[in-house]
């Protein structure tokens, strides 16, 4: 008799929030403002919907789906069987992630504690091997 030691992923673990993008685009927007209006102004204006998005989005991974919450109300659901890719763009100071389904591409913005990301995405949709 044959065993695997392939461990079983029970536990739902919720991303806890970032505001680092948003509080940076807030910041570097006021020096826009001064210099040229409108320039800091969108820039400003995309600060803040992120800071928002960030204070109500919420991760959640299951052990078959990543699950998408605003104010503790799923409105999104993808299960890891689905994925054919993922990747986080600009790891030193990783901004986007970027997840394939079969039919269908995501962008999200990191507003959401990468290291966790990037261990969650690991352990429960490992990358395939070419």
């Amino acid at each position: 008799m044959t065993t695997t030691n392939t461990p079983q992923i029970r536990e739902t673990i919720r991303l806890a929030p970032s505001f680092v993008i948003p509080l940076v685009l807030a910041i570097a927007a006021i020096p826009l403002l001064l210099v040229q209006v409108w320039i800091g102004l969108p820039v400003e204006v995309l600060a803040v919907f992120l800071l928002f998005q960030t204070a109500t989005i919420r991760l959640e991974f299951t052990q078959t789906a990543l699950d998408i919450y605003r104010s503790n109300q799923r409105i999104r659901q993808f299960p890891y069987q689905d994925w054919s890719h993922w990747e986080i763009f600009w790891p030193p100071v990783p901004i986007l992630f970027y997840f394939r389904e079969v039919n269908s591409i995501h962008f999200l913005p990191i507003l959401f504690n990468p290291k966790m990301l990037q261990t969650c995405l690991e352990e429960r949709c490992p990358r395939k091997i070419k």
